[in-house]
Order: structure tokens, then C-alpha cells, then sequence
């Protein structure tokens, strides 16, 4: 049990880092991200039981789904991440590391872009947030492809979701929440074709709607952008 000083130190450096993910260190500490991470774990259904698996966790950022699989018994962790660790992006790696020692995790890491990924293949690669952030979404998801062994849980902007067939939307600048690292909106038939394609034999759309979306969560609504949570399997 840490000692009171122990805590107030932690609390110190958890103050000092601007995070992304709401992570819960113990102890009463949370990371103070804004992402509503706990809340959209549901709609990800990730198994809860990962036994005995290796888990990829491709742009972890602070580390909250790494953990996560980590917890619920993945035998190896890997996340990974460029951009959101430092190369560009407005955070630094200093909340994953602090994330990981505060919870003695196991959990490994590797800065790499999601192109550069190798062929080392991972029983389930979880790709959350990340493909409406690549200018290449399709060659992404080439990548992520060959390292999936057997699942990929994937979560993703849509766009165009009133166009039934297969549809993109690009987007030159920051005309998505005024973010210039988004590039693309796919729409769902998109994501399932391009899954389709780059291998996966089967392909479900098992959630329509982001938690972070919750005026967006009437499915009987009319089509509008949100999130969907895809799962596929080699």
C-alpha cells in the first residue's frame, strides 16, 4: 500500500502530464483525460476473457486499452504509437510510462508508425481511433492486416453514412472538428469493403455509435456521422 506521500507524489505528476485517456492508477488517482474512456468500452466488445492471447494495440496513446487487455489476461501487450507519443502530435509518451509504472503493468511498447508495421502477427490487434487519421486508409489497413492473426476490433469516424455503397470523404483541412490530422470518413459499407478486401473473411459492424456520440445514439434516426465498431476475423 502506498504510503501518503507516495500518493500525493503521483498525484503531482499525473497533474503535470496533459492526457488524453481516463485511467484509473488506483489509490483513488484518475487521469484527467477528456476522452470518456471507460464509457466506450462496452460498444468495443472486447472479449473479457484474453487468456493466454498476444494483443497489439496500434496508436495507444496514453496506454487505457493496452491496460485494459492487460487486465483482462492477454499474455503479451504491445502498444504502439508515433504520433500521439511525440512526433507531431499535442501529447508526449510521459502519460503512458507513468500509466504503466503506476499500475506495475507488463506491458510493452514500440514507437512506430501503423505503416511501418512488421508481419509479426498478434492473436487480436485493436486499431481505436486511428484509421480516420491515416491519408492512406486502405494501405492501413493492408498493414494492419498482416499482423492480425486471428481478430481485429477496429473503431472509426464515418462519414457519408446516408450513401449505401462504399464512400470516402476527405478532408483537405480541419473541416472535421477543426482537427488536421483527420484525412478520412469512410463510410460503414467503406470500412466493411476495404476489411473485405485487404483479407478478413468475416466482417461484423457490432456497434453504430460512439459513447463519446450520445446525441447520436437514436438508431432510428436519421444517417449521420458518429462511430462504428467493426469485428473481423482472418
Amino acid at each position: 500500500m502506498p504510503t501518503p506521500q507516495e500518493l500525493d507524489a503521483l498525484q503531482r505528476e499525473v497533474n503535470a502530464i496533459k492526457w488524453w485517456h481516463a485511467i484509473d492508477l488506483g489509490h483513488g488517482i484518475v487521469t484527467p483525460g477528456p476522452d470518456p474512456t471507460p464509457k466506450r468500452v462496452p460498444e468495443l466488445q472486447i472479449p473479457q476473457d484474453l487468456t493466454g492471447l498476444s494483443v497489439l494495440d496500434v496508436g495507444a496513446w496514453d496506454g487505457f486499452f493496452s491496460f485494459e487487455a492487460e487486465r483482462r489476461g492477454a499474455a503479451r501487450v504491445l502498444a504502439t504509437d508515433s504520433f500521439s507519443w511525440g512526433q507531431g502530435g499535442w501529447a508526449t509518451k510521459a502519460g503512458f510510462e507513468l500509466a504503466r509504472r503506476a499500475l506495475n503493468s507488463r506491458v510493452e511498447d514500440l514507437t512506430i508508425d501503423p505503416l511501418d508495421l512488421s508481419p509479426e502477427r498478434v492473436d487480436l490487434v485493436l486499431f481505436l481511433g486511428v484509421l480516420y487519421h491515416m491519408r492512406h486508409p486502405l494501405l492501413a489497413l493492408e498493414r494492419v492486416f498482416s499482423v492480425t492473426r486471428r481478430q481485429l476490433i477496429l473503431n472509426t469516424h464515418v462519414d457519408f453514412t446516408a450513401i449505401e455503397r462504399p464512400a470516402i470523404a476527405f478532408y483537405q483541412g480541419g473541416e472535421l472538428n477543426n482537427d488536421t490530422t483527420n484525412w478520412s470518413g469512410p463510410n460503414p459499407a467503406a470500412v466493411v469493403a476495404m476489411l473485405h478486401v485487404v483479407g478478413f473473411q468475416d466482417v461484423k459492424i457490432v456497434s453504430r455509435w460512439s459513447a463519446r456520440d450520445t446525441s447520436l445514439q437514436d438508431m432510428q434516426g436519421p444517417p449521420v456521422p458518429g462511430h462504428i465498431t467493426v469485428h473481423a476475423w482472418r
